[in-house]
């Protein structure tokens, strides 16, 4: 089961004007990179970064990590290039701001195809505007290219002329309905960015409201946050054992014909036992990198 799985607890955004930023990414312990066209970008420095990023792409220099291009929009000067230059590098996934429909999916998934991306690229969707909550779903189930919703929740907060404040009150539903688009069609769900490097409660805070809302990982904006964000959702060694007791206990009652088992008091179905196991799954694809969990 291991091998199915592309941990993607640590998603860093990386500028791609920066040549010297994306030369250091090549040993930062993110499970992905974000090479940015986009946001981080200056209107004067797009030509430069695609070059750039493109280059890296097909460097072929980042190890295990998962290598994603965030492109312009379409309705940009620079998102039809963007996008042509991204697809013919072949990264693992190109990235497209402002998604608010499946035809927004559809078309850019035949753009691809038309540019040249080989199979293995994937598209993900940042999650970004009011139109694009309300129609999760839909953009979710559009179309199998699509692997991976990305929240944006600094532009979401804008688009709602909502406040950045802790617990995330104003943005819970907009990430609710990402997240149960996410699962009702199979995608990997990654929450937002936390703006403030310096205060690492705060930060700590949001990755483990992350991990209970059910997030498979967390975009980043500095390097300094990918050590803490792997920590916070990785499985621990007492969740790793737990997990195992759960499985042992409830394969032992199915040896017996029961469906539920006990561990340490509180039963055990089937359920406990799926998330057991995609807890081990995780741990193990961690540990197949040849790094601690």
């Amino acid at each position: 089961m291991s091998g199915s799985i592309r941990p993607l607890r640590s998603v860093l955004y990386m500028p791609g004007s920066n040549a010297r930023a994306l030369d250091k990414a090549r040993n930062i312990p993110a499970d992905a990179l974000i090479l940015d066209l986009e946001d981080a970008v200056a209107p004067d420095a797009k030509d430069l970064a695609r070059t750039q990023v493109c280059a890296a792409a097909r460097s072929g220099e980042y190890g295990h990590r998962e290598i994603a291009i965030r492109v312009n929009g379409l309705d940009t000067p620079w998102g039809e290039a963007d996008l042509a230059a991204a697809a013919a590098a072949g990264p693992d996934a190109i990235l497209v701001p402002k998604i608010s429909s499946g035809d927004m999916i559809r078309d850019l998934a035949e753009r691809m195809v038309r540019a040249g991306a080989p199979a293995r690229t994937a598209l993900w969707a940042m999650m970004e505007t009011p139109s694009g909550m309300l129609r999760a779903a839909e953009i979710a189930s559009a179309h199998p290219r699509l692997r991976v919703l990305v929240m944006g929740t600094n532009d979401l907060a804008k688009e709602l002329h909502a406040a950045h404040v802790p617990g995330r009150e104003p943005l819970l539903t907009g990430l609710g309905l990402c997240l149960l688009a996410a699962r009702a069609s199979g995608l990997v769900a990654i929450d937002g960015v936390y703006n403030d490097i310096k205060d690492e409660d705060g930060f700590a805070a949001e990755c483990a409201q992350g991990v209970r809302l059910g997030f498979d990982g967390q975009t980043l904006i500095h390097p300094s946050q990918v050590e803490p964000c792997n920590a916070a959702w990785a499985p621990n060694a007492s969740e790793i054992e737990h997990a195992r007791r759960v499985i042992a206990a409830f394969e032992e009652a199915a040896a017996q014909g029961k469906g539920v088992a006990t561990v340490d008091g509180r039963m055990i179905e089937n359920l406990h036992v799926e998330n057991a196991r995609r807890a081990l799954a995780l741990a193990e694809a961690l540990a197949a990198r040849g790094g601690a969990v």
